[in-house]
């Protein structure tokens, strides 16, 4: 079984219904992030949402948007090559979070020493 199922879309009406305000809101946010007219390409904006579910770990926007970016004129290979640029901005992440990590470590250490 997996949780992620496409047949889970069609479940969208009611999550709309059932927080309409939230849901307004979230649709102007998402139309303007899709938007046609804007300077960045629809290849290039299907690529960057790629990149983004892959890294949020969002199966729904895998499903959309890598149908968006075929319509588009991405490839397979531009989709495995932002794979591996989502994958290293999430080590990335992980590794200067770890910077975080020892400062809050230190600053606890002083403050259990004071």
């Amino acid at each position: 079984m997996s949780y992620a199922d496409r047949d889970d879309m069609r479940l969208i009406r009611d999550l709309v219904t059932l927080a309409p305000e939230e849901a307004k809101g979230y649709m102007a946010l998402s139309h303007a992030a899709e938007r046609a007219d804007g300077r960045i390409p629809a290849k290039y904006r299907e690529l960057m949402s790629i990149a983004v579910a892959l890294t949020t770990q969002c199966a729904y926007c895998l499903d959309v948007h890598t149908r968006r970016a075929y319509e588009a004129g991405v490839s397979r290979e531009e989709i495995a090559e932002a794979a591996f640029i989502a994958a290293a901005m999430r080590a990335g992440a992980a590794a200067a979070h770890g910077l975080l990590a020892l400062r809050l470590y230190d600053e606890h250490a002083r403050a259990a020493a004071s």
